[in-house]
């Protein structure tokens, strides 16, 4: 079994604004039902009340630091678990980024896309990463949900694989849909967070999958029966280039979605890395 580092923004109760939320609050407990030892980190939204879910503040967490943009950045983290199971989920604290989001997580209140959601999560990346010696804890896979976590593979293969305490770990990009209003990223990002400059880069911006592409052990199209995801993938030159790494788990649609058959080959793909 493996040591799983679940990197998400959404789980319900303390997000849901996707599909991505229900998927992330269930695959994780039936990934742990099969024995693996997995772990959760989300950023920690302003309007999460830390009394009602009992985050918990752990001494070792309180202050990780990391460089972003040639500074030092600090942030810290709390602990809980999703309501009524024993999955462990971290939450990443910093009150310039994650604290003044609502509810819409993604969006302003108004309802238009945050300008600089690409930096927001440029920066979830690093500091997940940066968590991991404070945890005393090593993962055999960083499984990587949507844009949001698609900073990870460059920053472990350019930055952190490096250090000998990270070595070793694979990253797994799971792909839920393809909204250009969001996985659109700027160069600046990049930049900022000290990566290389995507090969696919065009006019200063860059598919947020084809930059992970390269990088990323193995990309898992989650294709549903309205959503022909595999093909929408392979149609970006990048990610057609590392076709091989490109697998698909089929989804069910629907509001009750039973995500066991999901789980069950999601665990099966993810024997072919170790």
């Amino acid at each position: 079994m493996s040591k799983i580092f679940y990197m998400t923004t959404e789980i319900i109760p303390f997000a849901d604004t996707s599909s991505l939320a229900p998927f992330s609050t269930k695959v994780p407990l039936m990934l742990q039902g099969k024995g693996h030892d997995i772990r959760t980190i989300i950023p920690k939204y302003g309007y999460v009340s830390e009394r009602k879910y009992i985050l918990r503040e752990v001494i070792r967490l309180r202050d990780i630091p990391f460089e972003y943009d040639g500074n030092e950045m600090v942030l810290s983290a709390k602990s809980a678990f999703i309501p009524k199971t024993r999955v462990q989920v971290y939450f990443l604290e910093d009150s310039n980024w994650f604290k003044p989001l609502t509810n819409l997580v993604y969006k302003s209140k108004n309802g238009r896309v945050l300008s600089d959601n690409d930096e927001r999560y440029a920066i979830f990346g690093k500091a997940t990463l940066a968590t991991l010696p404070h945890l005393f804890w090593k993962p055999d896979i960083f499984l990587c949900n949507g844009w949001q976590s698609s900073f990870v593979p460059a920053l472990y293969k350019e930055i952190y694989q490096k250090d000998n305490f990270y070595s070793k770990i694979k990253t797994v990009l799971m792909v839920h849909d393809i909204d250009e209003e969001y996985n659109t990223f700027n160069q600046v990002a990049f930049e900022k967070a000290g990566l290389k400059l995507p090969s696919a880069l065009k006019n200063g911006t860059v598919n947020a999958y084809e930059a992970a592409a390269e990088h990323a052990d193995m990309i898992i199209a989650l294709e549903s029966p309205s959503n022909n995801l595999t093909d929408k993938l392979l149609s970006l030159p990048a990610i057609n280039a590392v076709k091989k790494k490109v697998q698909t788990i089929k989804v069910p649609e629907g509001e009750d979605v039973d995500y066991q058959p999901v789980a069950d080959n999601l665990d099966k793909i993810l024997e072919k890395l170790n």
